[in-house]
């Protein structure tokens, strides 16, 4: 017999797989599914907040995505995440990327080494391995302009 499983419990499970990862130190950070609305992102918060007790780690709330030429622009842009994370520097270095990223595209510097440094720096922070970060970046088609 076939059971559906519905997306909030589903989900669940995977804040739960990331919260454990996180604290293991197999990820530095974990992010959530990227949720379209703050409503949608803050529903989870009740779990999420049970997880980060169960498993030592903490999270961050992340209003408008991290757009990076890591993953594709239409799944992180406007979005609203929660972001999960074990010690301050990791958190800090997340954050770091976003106010990096903000300052390049102010002075008008946002290509290049500069852009691609960022995209490595976010995907080494998630714990993928620089072949898979390579891979990733040459796959996506839907970048910022």
């Amino acid at each position: 017999m076939e059971r559906e499983i519905d997306v909030y419990s589903y989900q669940c499970g995977v804040m739960d797989a990331f919260c454990e990862m996180v604290h293991a130190g197999v990820k530095r950070i974990a992010l959530s599914r990227p949720c379209p609305t703050r409503e949608e992102r803050d529903s989870y918060l009740p779990v999420a907040e049970e997880l980060c007790r169960k498993y030592g780690v903490h999270c961050f709330l992340e209003n408008g995505g991290l757009v990076t030429d890591l993953f594709p622009r239409s799944l992180n842009e406007g979005s609203y995440n929660l972001v999960f994370y074990r010690r301050e520097e990791d958190i800090a270095a997340y954050r770091a990327i976003g106010e990096e990223k903000a300052r390049l595209l102010a002075d008008g510097a946002y290509r290049g080494a500069a852009r691609e440094r960022l995209a490595v720096d976010f995907g080494r922070l998630l714990g993928y391995q620089e072949d898979d970060i390579a891979r990733l970046m040459a796959e996506n088609s839907d970048r910022e302009p």
